[in-house]
């Protein structure tokens, strides 16, 4: 093939460019590249690396000067992160244990080093004449980049331990937003080896995982979705695996790889596109799981955040002043409640809320004074506290100046204090066909109460409406509760009527037909929904957002109070 003289002046002029800004990059002291001391460590310098990487990445930094920059990084790493080039560094000045003086000779590297993409390595690397087959195994002509490292380094990012205790009885993280950067750090290309499976710790997911392990198991789950052709995975599953090291025993992690898995991928309408895409199987939006798809930036700071921010919310938070409603007990669950002088639930709290969510009823207070009255007559000293009520209402002080280590250990340890509260509930508990106390102070709405609760006499009635019995617990405790409130209260009997609200529980899968009433669809989509019903009138208001005692008791003042706008039912309710 002729090859004309302004080609073969490119092909030389971008060699040159090539071998004289590696020779550039070796000539620079890497400790100064990388911002170390020189007797960092090597999570130090690995933090140093991947700050810098990202910074002066060529996907993402277009600025005159960044790719010398980026290729000053990456020599810097490789001296850095292997000890013997590093020693011989310290030694002679370079990394090749001598005084460099050698001009090279058929066989060696001939001076000129860059960096290859291949598992556990930093770089790419290349001898004169190669440099058109870089990129390793399978004659790829295509820079790739790796973080190095491998799934073993741990919290290069940075993310901070000290303070474990405050960390998981700590505030809540903001969900990252979405920006157009997102994207634009993925283009990472796969191990030079050409490996297609995740690594170790990241389980593989399939059909049979996903529904004994992933649905329905209380725990949110941190999902990748791949195939080998599409770029930067190896980059993802690095990120992963940094976002949840910190979070282990509150978030699992798992990769399903599209080509093997095609029908569960094509179910879940998880395919990648261009790149692997990443999810987590969240309890935030629907008590009984969804996928939510991540589409912000891929740092490890926001995803992170994103994930704290839909890890399990079981636990009702409640107000001090409601601690003796609350402490009456009773339920066909035992109960649990978190004291502890954080302003919103704790991670770990959070975390077994999810995992013991079909087993306890879970609910949590901020305090700061263990002088308080009603913190005194529950009997805690010291914060942070448990406190238990049994299904016969019996109050246990389960645990006081609770502290854990770390998060994994902790809901461990809490976990198995929470297990021996069962158990000794399972010793005492009424037989499981009795109703349980919260739920005997709210009626059930069926054919024999309906006049009583919810006849046209009734001014208001408040339905909590569930689909499963952790939604029927949920509304039970609430409502049992709220009802108690002297100006909202009715007792259900027909003396009663000036009063000017009545409560009931409704089970929706036996009175389907009565929520048509109020939704053309019946708020299928909903496993609990709060509705305000004027009989007299035939209109209803539906309580909006996250359900608390707190929020319900405002819900229905402002009903009492004429400031929420009712809407005309679509027909009669018909109750069976």
């Amino acid at each position: 093939m002729k090859i004309n003289g302004g080609g073969l002046a490119l092909a030389a002029i971008i060699g040159l460019s090539l071998i004289l800004l590696t020779e550039a990059a070796k000539n620079v002291d890497p400790y100064k590249v990388l911002g170390v001391e020189r007797n960092a460590g090597q999570r130090e310098i690995q933090k140093a690396f991947h700050k810098l990487s990202l910074q002066y990445h060529p996907d993402k930094n277009k600025k005159k000067g960044a790719q010398e920059k980026f290729a000053e990084i990456n020599n810097a790493y490789e001296i850095l992160s292997d000890e013997e080039k590093r020693k011989n560094y310290d030694l002679y000045g370079n990394e090749m244990g001598n005084s460099g003086f050698d001009s090279g000779y058929p066989g060696d590297d001939g001076g000129y080093r860059h960096y290859t993409g291949g598992q556990g390595s930093s770089g790419f690397s290349f001898r004169p004449g190669e440099w058109q087959n870089m990129g390793g195994k399978g004659g790829s002509k295509s820079f790739s980049f790796s973080f190095g490292g491998g799934p073993s380094a741990q919290n290069s990012f940075g993310f901070g331990m000290d303070d474990l205790f405050s960390n998981f009885f700590g505030d809540k993280s903001r969900g990252a937003q979405a920006s157009s950067f997102g994207r634009s750090t993925r283009s990472q290309g796969r191990s030079q080896s050409g490996s297609t499976t995740s690594p170790k710790s990241i389980k593989d997911i399939n059909s049979q995982v996903y529904k004994k392990e992933v649905i329905d198991q209380g725990i949110t789950w941190l999902i990748l979705s791949y195939t080998p052709s599409v770029r930067g995975t190896e980059y993802y599953e690095s990120i992963i695996q940094e976002v949840s090291d910190p979070l282990q025993g509150a978030l699992k992690v798992g990769s399903i790889h599209c080509e093997t898995q095609r029908s569960l991928c094509m179910e879940l309408g998880i395919n990648p596109r261009k790149e692997p895409r990443v999810f987590l199987y969240t309890y935030k939006e629907n008590n009984e799981g969804s996928l939510v798809e991540y589409t912000g930036d891929l740092v490890p700071k926001n995803l992170k955040a994103f994930c704290q921010d839909h890890l399990p919310r079981f636990s009702t938070r409640i107000k001090l002043n409601n601690l003796k409603s609350l402490s009456n007990g009773g339920g066909k669950l035992p109960s649990v409640l978190l004291l502890s002088t954080k302003r919103d639930t704790p991670v770990i709290w959070r975390a077994l809320s999810g995992l013991y969510h079909k087993r306890f009823t879970f609910n949590d207070v901020e305090v700061h004074d263990v002088n308080d009255p009603m913190v005194k007559e529950l009997g805690v000293d010291q914060l942070p506290a448990m406190v238990g009520w049994l299904s016969n209402g019996e109050k246990h002080v389960i645990k006081t100046g609770v502290s854990v280590k770390d998060l994994k250990s902790g809901i461990q340890d809490l976990g198995n204090v929470l297990d021996g509260f069962e158990r000794k509930n399972k010793k005492i508990a009424p037989n499981q066909g009795k109703t349980s106390q919260a739920e005997n102070r709210v009626p059930l709405l069926d054919g024999l109460t309906y006049n009583d609760v919810c006849g046209e006499r009734i001014p208001v009635c408040i339905i909590g409406a569930y689909r499963s019995s952790t939604a029927r617990e949920k509304l039970a405790s609430i409502l049992s509760v709220v009802s108690q409130k002297s100006l909202s209260r009715r007792p259900n009997s027909a003396s009663s009527s000036q009063d000017a609200v009545s409560y009931a529980m409704l089970d929706v899968a036996a009175q389907q037909t009565f929520m048509n009433a109020f939704d053309r669809y019946g708020f299928k989509s909903a496993d609990r929904t709060l509705i305000a019903y004027k009989p007299r009138k035939g209109k209803f208001a539906k309580f909006e957002g996250e359900m608390t005692i707190e929020a319900v008791e405002a819900f229905i003042s402002s009903v009492l109070n004429g400031e929420v706008q009712f809407t005309k039912i679509r027909q009669k309710p018909a109750i069976k």
